[in-house]
């Protein structure tokens, strides 16, 4: 019997064992999570989707992707939103398209570098997920996004400091996560690795493994 067709929208892993058939700090994690997201906040090119379909596929887990979302659903680009309508009505659809995700019971999402500014947001990331902050410096984000033109808050005569000027708003915000992982030029399976360690030690109750120390910054609500 063929499987049933998944939505186009979402980023299945493999079919695994139920979570209990297979002790692992994975299956822990899916126990604690119940039907809550992991949500992973943070600047533009901070490796949230990157890094999100790689510990989705750990976990066992849907991927989503806040923008992919709120481009399906207007039927038009992100920076052709921004054109057309201008951020305030962008940022509106975002808030109503990050509701719905977290309504779809347990996924990872990545979210856009400005979601977690909303206050509404925020709550209901508090209610329906754990929050992850993918915590960049400047220059490891200009790095990653110069050489692309979808980023449509990076069209300024001086985009370093336009990151710059980001960060300083976004950051204290950011801080409200409950957890905190150091994205920076590592292989990508060390940030996913770190991720599991920090998300096992916040549901679990277990204290990461001190090798870990050095890219996790730990909760903070």
């Amino acid at each position: 019997m063929r499987p049933a067709p998944q939505q186009p929208s979402q980023e299945m892993p493999e079919p695994t064992p139920s979570a209990g058939a297979i002790p692992s700090p994975e299956a822990d994690i899916l126990a604690a999570l119940g039907t809550r997201l992991v949500v992973l906040v943070g600047m533009m090119g901070a490796g949230k989707s990157t890094i999100g379909r790689r510990l989705a596929a750990r976990l066992h887990l849907p991927f989503l992707d806040a923008d992919a979302e709120i481009e399906a659903a207007a039927g038009m680009t992100i920076p052709e939103i921004f054109e057309i309508h201008g951020e305030p009505h962008f940022r509106d659809g975002e808030a109503r398209v990050i509701a719905r995700l977290l309504e779809s019971g347990p996924a990872v999402l990545a979210t856009g570098g400005g979601s977690f500014m909303r206050e509404e947001t925020r709550r209901r990331v508090n209610d329906k997920a754990i929050s992850i902050w993918l915590k960049a410096d400047a220059d490891i984000i200009m790095r990653r996004v110069k050489r692309r033109a979808d980023r449509p808050l990076l069209q300024t005569a001086d985009p370093v400091a336009t990151v710059g000027r980001l960060i300083d708003e976004r950051e204290p915000v950011y801080r409200h996560a409950d957890l905190t992982i150091a994205s920076r030029d590592v292989p990508h399976e060390k940030i996913v690795e770190e991720c599991i360690e920090a998300l096992y030690g916040r549901l679990c109750g277990e204290v990461a493994p001190p090798e870990a120390a050095a890219g996790i910054m730990g909760g903070l609500r």
